[in-house]
């Protein structure tokens, strides 16, 4: 069978775009000759819909445009992904769904069987799950269609599988000869390869060649890279497609392809793609033309501000910088230095007079106590006013320049340096930032060397450094990834670290401070667990004081 794999990048809600970006794939398809046209789960609603499937007027816009991409069917077949309902009265009644249409009508729906409910996915709040699966023949093959999550819960390669069926083990057992699988999988770093190697394991032990259809495209904090898959009856993936872009490629069960060895890159590439691709993403979907970045000076904002270059071209980024009297020469001078180097519009704003302003007239209620922390948010909280006034002003998208190990111990401040409409580089621990910056510049200087060997400071008070309130980052990154992403807790990690107190007061750190991320802007997800609605803790709580 000759199939077509339509790599579409969709907008949440948008049904006529979407069912439009449908019907022209299904058209190309029909004019290249091949037998079946698929696109990935959800196409006609955009992945995730959220509430929107709660609304009445929503699930009936989506069964017309359905019926509509149907009626233009002819002998080729169109495979798409949309919710449908029934009326049995039992659970939501609603279906994440597989439509397939052909002879100008929808001949046959599968509804996804597995329901995930954790992380990033929530689906289980919103859909019912198939009570059966079964193939359809077409055009002499019996197609086996599953949905995303269907397909990775595969004996043969998971040790510890998440669901107690497997509903494409039942697809073959009940004759399949081709497999589809039409995906909506959020990407983060590994998961490409994971995705590789599962199929590949699958495809060869039941010698059963597979179509994999993923969406590209950014939804919020989601990143989908796309990355279509193609594997021939041996296990071997033979087609995929482009990462970050939709695509168009055409897949032949009958012609013999030549192996792709590799599906995913360095950590240093993927991740900076993806993070460039999220903020071209947001801004394009939500109609941002000018993104602003607070410059301080350090490796941080240096990293955001260059992403956003590459996200939006240089005469669309602005940079303030904000200095204080506690701010460097140095930052200045190297600001200036990476301004020249990206070749972007700047300005200069001194927050000096407005804190001393401020101070002066908040000493009569601050009368007794010892200057400290507060008067250090004061300057961060200014550089923040100043920053989402010319925000509004001018019509800038604000990008908020914190790294996940600061986010993650809330070394950040509230209504400050955490103001702006998107995170860039949240989901990024500050090891890794260090590691982008040096990729970034493996050809050429981009950003300062000056930037990179300087030690962190926030520079709100004389002679700061981070580490004077934080361990060495590749200490608290460790402790950090252990504790977030692989829920270690204090005595597991502190027998690999050997040091009980640290590892207490980091552990302390993140629990307290999840009132400020409940707070931050949507995070950008490169990881496995990054900070917003995939991890789910406690503001208020007795485990951890």
């Amino acid at each position: 069978m000759k199939i077509a794999l339509c790599q579409i990048d969709t907008v949440i809600g948008d049904i006529e775009n979407n069912k439009a970006k449908i019907i022209e794939g299904y058209n190309a398809g029909v004019k290249d000759g091949v037998d079946l046209v698929i696109f990935p789960e959800l196409a006609l609603v955009g992945y995730p819909p959220l509430d929107l499937v709660e609304k009445k007027e929503f699930r009936s816009a989506v069964n017309n445009a359905a019926n509509e991409i149907a009626s233009v069917t002819k002998g080729t077949g169109l495979l798409f992904g949309a919710i449908t309902e029934d009326d049995d009265l039992i659970g939501t009644d609603i279906h994440n769904s597989a439509i397939l249409c052909y002879d100008g009508k929808i001949q046959f729906i599968q509804h996804k069987t597995l329901i995930p409910n954790y992380d990033v996915f929530d689906e289980m709040r919103y859909f019912d799950q198939a009570k059966d699966v079964h193939v359809h023949l077409f055009k002499d093959e019996k197609l086996g269609i599953s949905i995303c999550e269907d397909i990775w819960n595969d004996a043969d390669y998971w040790h510890r599988r998440r669901y107690s069926i497997d509903p494409v083990k039942k697809l073959i057992d009940k004759g399949a000869s081709l497999l589809i699988n039409i995906s909506a999988s959020p990407y983060s770093y590994g998961k490409r390869k994971d995705r590789q190697q599962m199929l590949s394991v699958l495809t060869r032990q039941d010698k059963i060649p597979l179509a994999y259809v993923c969406c590209v495209g950014a939804q919020t904090d989601l990143i989908f890279d796309g990355a279509s898959m193609c594997f021939d009856s041996k296990g071997y993936l033979v087609r995929l497609g482009k990462a970050y872009t939709e695509d168009y490629l055409i897949f032949d069960t009958k012609e013999n392809y030549k192996p792709v060895k590799q599906s995913e890159g360095t950590f240093e590439k993927e991740v900076l793609d993806a993070l460039i691709y999220g903020v071209k993403e947001y801004c394009g979907k939500l109609g941002f033309k000018k993104l602003l970045v607070g410059l301080s000076g350090g490796i941080d904002s240096a990293l955001v501000t260059y992403i956003a270059v590459r996200a939006l071209g240089k005469e669309n980024v602005h940079v303030v910088l904000m200095p204080s009297e506690y701010s460097s020469q140095g930052s200045i001078t190297d600001s200036r230095k990476l301004i020249s180097k990206l070749n972007i519009s700047s300005e200069q704003i001194s927050i000096q007079p407005v804190v001393d302003k401020t101070i002066e007239m908040l000493n009569h209620a601050f009368a007794g106590k010892t200057a400290g922390i507060t008067e250090e948010n004061i300057q961060a909280r200014l550089r923040g006013l100043y920053l989402m006034a010319l925000s509004n002003k001018h019509g800038y998208l604000l990008l908020t320049t914190g790294n996940k190990s600061e986010m993650a111990v809330g070394y950040c401040t509230l209504y400050g340096d955490m103001s702006g409409g998107l995170a860039v580089i949240a989901d990024v621990y500050k090891t890794d930032v260090y590691r982008m910056v040096k990729y970034i510049n493996r050809d050429e200087e981009i950003i300062p060397v000056e930037i990179i060997d300087k030690a962190p400071s926030a520079e709100l008070r004389q002679g700061q450094k981070d580490q004077d309130s934080l361990p060495e980052y590749e200490l608290l990154d460790k402790i950090l990834r252990m504790y977030l992403e692989e829920n270690k807790e204090q005595k597991e990690i502190s027998a690999i670290i050997g040091d009980d107190k640290v590892v207490k007061e980091v552990l302390r750190l993140v629990d307290i401070n999840e009132f400020k991320r409940k707070q931050a802007a949507p995070a950008l997800r490169v990881s496995k667990k990054a900070f917003g609605y995939g991890r789910r803790y406690p503001i208020v709580q007795g485990w951890r004081k």
